[in-house]
């Protein structure tokens, strides 16, 4: 399982619901998987407690399914779980690409393309756990420039079944277009083109569309 830091004043439970959440995006635990407590507890150095918490958070946005004196498994990737959750987000990430278009300063525009710069790096080196990080960071800086981190925080909880498909594509898909797609938002934000941005972003936010044979393809266990 992939760890990482606690952050301050984390609580344990919130520590256990970003790690498993980013386990389950990065695929390290596996759809259709069961999870043990005990062993989760034990690899991030909690008790079980805050990790059973975190299990029931995650099974009311229904990407963890939790059977009573039997466990809990990852569920299986639900399409139309996805399409609802790429739904909310293109609501929100249109409008706040809008906003981004009048409110971005010059510094904000030479981080997202610093941000941008980076992806092509790691998009040319293969490295996706790189790549979704910066992608995910891309986003974040949207919001951050919108002074919307608030909606960014509690669009994550249903993003996740978006997020999960994301993460497969970065593996799976040859002619990734999401960096470009970036490049053109970007450029767009430069120019003060809300409409050219807003568009771009809806165009990036239906790939996983197009990319949704390939990815079957690849992993045909994991989904409903």
């Amino acid at each position: 399982m992939h760890l990482t830091k606690r952050l301050p004043r984390e609580t344990g439970r919130e520590y256990a619901l970003r790690t498993i959440k980013d386990n389950i995006i990065r695929l390290e635990l596996i759809p259709g998987g069961m999870v043990s407590e005990n062993e989760l507890s034990m690899e991030m150095g909690l008790s079980r407690t805050p990790v059973r918490e975190a299990l029931i958070e995650l099974s009311k946005v229904k990407i963890v399914e939790i059977y009573p004196q039997r466990g809990s498994s990852v569920a299986l990737i639900d399409y139309a779980l996805v399409e609802e959750s790429r739904f909310m987000r293109n609501v929100l990430e249109c409008a706040v690409v809008e906003l981004v278009c009048s409110m971005a300063a010059p510094d904000d525009i030479r981080s997202l393309s610093e941000n941008v710069r980076l992806q092509n790096y790691y998009l040319e080196n293969h490295d996706p756990a790189q790549l979704m990080d910066l992608d995910n960071q891309f986003h974040r800086n949207l919001f951050e420039i919108a002074q919307k981190l608030q909606v960014y925080a509690l669009m994550e909880n249903i993003s996740i079944h978006f997020d999960r498909v994301r993460s497969m594509a970065l593996t799976t898909v040859k002619d990734l277009k999401i960096v470009r797609d970036h490049e053109l938002i970007v450029d767009a934000i430069s120019r003060h083109d809300a409409a050219a941005a807003r568009a771009q972003m809806e165009i990036h936010l239906s790939r996983y569309k197009i990319d949704e044979q390939a990815i079957r393809e690849r992993y045909p266990n994991y989904f409903k």
